[in-house]
């Protein structure tokens, strides 16, 4: 009785966080050396002014969409090479490794060709009539055209770092990171300031330093795919020879989860444009510093997701499907707890705002400062949304994401930013606060979907009829 009472519990034993840990911490690492890289870029790039940290903000707020896209693309295979690895199945995971590499590479080319088109115009849509946006559209399009090349070597990282991380190998990424990180930083002091005898390039050795980082990096996964051979690993040669059932499976599931999630990134873009306009070069320049504090704390979410594909996802491919709910139950109630502890070090670090980020205006500061405290409140709550959004997408279930981010954001949060906007003067602060209110509903349109249990599926057995 005792052992039934414990496995209908809202959390689970030490044991199992225990070994979801083990999976999630490397991952959130990982996650904080890229948020602390992001931290030294401003801290490098911020000595230079509002006009020019502002101008790299925006072309990384478009970079930011990319990135969506891409992560969405790795994610549905990983739901796949999840499943599969539970399964034993080593040709599906192969095939969705190969649905990963060739989706990421192509939408690389594109988003390459898109910036080096048209990156005035891109920039200009995010500053919403902002007061310098001449000068920082001109600095963020010299910024986002040097580091276009990035792009195809971030779409082959991302493909490999996050079939490593659905097989349970959280490690190799750490390292990769690890290394990528301390390239991007020793050659942004030289390139940026013109330091050891290199020319002064400031916002275009940003860019150039970011891809060497990318380039190394991605050397490094190659060299580690080519020594490990994990089960998922393939020959170039053979890219193309593709299962097309299941690749069309996993694009319909990556469809419905690019429908969702360009719901948020709309959403998202709209508020940045709205608060990007309340003010001059230090309201991009103080919520792009915020902005970063705040990336290292959102260490959480990508730990989270690992740990929910490797933990539920195996599970759920090996059919073991009542422990598959048992273990979701407590990855979500375990995910609060995590947002707790991750917002109370969000809102200690504005000791800090004041030192990293002396060469901003002290205007820029206070938007700073203002926009950590929001973020930090809300931390909760988006670890709960994260974590019931992985349980969803770990049994292949990705209509949730319809109902949650498409019919909030469209019904509740892009109305309300536009309201707000429209018919007060709130700060940029106040206004995002306001409008991120309409989270809330997500949680509950997202717990009575999961309810339903359409994510309780075995994708492996149904992948081979």
């Amino acid at each position: 009785m005792d052992s039934l009472r414990k496995q209908d519990s809202l959390f689970g034993p030490a044991s199992f966080y225990k070994a979801a840990l083990s999976i999630a911490v490397p991952v959130m690492v990982q996650s904080l050396l890229t948020g602390l890289v992001s931290l030294v870029d401003n801290f490098m790039v911020a000595a230079l002014g509002d006009a020019k940290m502002a101008g790299v903000n925006v072309a990384n707020q478009i970079n930011f969409i990319y990135m969506v896209i891409i992560n969405t693309i790795c994610m549905a295979g990983g739901i796949y090479l999840s499943q599969h690895r539970g399964a034993g199945d080593k040709e599906g995971m192969k095939q969705a490794f190969r649905f990963k590499l060739i989706l990421a590479i192509a939408v690389s080319l594109v988003h390459l060709v898109i910036c080096m088109l048209f990156a005035e115009p891109l920039l200009g849509l995010m500053l919403g009539g902002n007061a310098g946006g001449g000068e920082i559209v001109a600095e963020g399009a010299r910024y986002l055209r040097a580091v276009s090349p990035s792009f195809l070597f971030i779409g082959i990282n991302v493909a490999i770092s996050t079939a490593f991380r659905d097989t349970g190998v959280t490690t190799i990424s750490l390292v990769v990171s690890v290394l990528a990180a301390l390239t991007n930083t020793f050659f942004n002091w030289i390139l940026i300031y013109g330091n050891l005898g290199a020319p002064r390039l400031e916002v275009t050795g940003a860019a150039i330093a970011t891809n060497m980082a990318r380039f190394v990096e991605m050397g490094l996964f190659l060299a580690m795919l080519l020594r490990r051979k994990p089960d998922f690993s393939i020959r170039i040669r053979n890219l193309f020879r593709i299962d097309r059932g299941l690749f069309r499976a996993i694009l319909s599931k990556s469809g419905m989860m690019l429908f969702s999630e360009t719901a948020w990134v709309m959403s998202e873009t709209i508020i940045t444009a709205l608060y990007n306009g309340r003010g001059g070069a230090e309201t991009v320049a103080g919520m792009a510093a915020g902005w970063t504090i705040a990336n290292i704390m959102f260490l959480a979410f990508p730990g989270i997701q690992a740990m929910t594909a490797v933990v539920v996802g195996s599970t759920l491919g090996a059919g073991r499907l009542e422990e598959g709910k048992r273990k979701a139950r407590w990855v979500m109630s375990g995910s609060v707890f995590l947002g707790i502890g991750v917002g109370l070090v969000a809102a200690a670090t504005t000791f800090i705002i004041p030192i990293v980020f002396a060469n901003l205006s002290p205007a820029a500061r206070g938007v700073t400062k203002g926009i950590v405290f929001v973020i930090a409140a809300y931390l909760p709550l988006w670890c709960l949304l994260n974590s019931q959004f992985a349980v969803s997408r770990a049994g292949g279930d990705t209509l949730m994401g319809v109902w949650a981010d498409v019919g909030v954001s469209y019904a509740f949060f892009i109305p309300a930013a536009i309201i707000i906007a429209k018919t007060t003067n709130w700060g940029p602060v106040a206004l995002f606060g306001i409008a991120k209110l309409s989270d809330i509903p997500k949680i509950f349109v997202a717990a009575w979907w999961l309810r339903k249990e359409r994510w309780v599926k075995n994708l492996a057995v149904k992948s081979k009829v």
